[in-house]
């Protein structure tokens, strides 16, 4: 299942955006969005956004957004950091 938004033209030519990067900004401002509001995951943002979990970090501290780091997230690290 996807989804497709509709923005109409005089949106779309109002942007200051070259039109070749148009969806991947829109994707990584909903991205940065969604997270920010908590209503999306890092990693499922990430995936939004397309970017790798670098650049989405890089990208969130660029825009003053911080992690949403909490315990379930420090024992997923530590579990992970234990199996290797």
């Amino acid at each position: 299942m996807g989804l497709q938004i509709s923005i109409s033209d005089s949106i779309l030519q109002a942007l200051r955006l070259p039109e070749q990067r148009i969806e991947q900004e829109l994707r990584r401002e909903l991205a940065i969005a969604l997270y920010a509001q908590d209503i999306l995951s890092f990693g499922k943002a990430r995936e939004l956004a397309e970017t790798d979990k670098y650049e989405f970090g890089q990208l969130l501290s660029r825009r003053g957004v911080f992690r949403h780091y909490g315990f379930e997230e420090l024992d997923d690290d530590l579990n992970y950091a234990r199996s290797e």
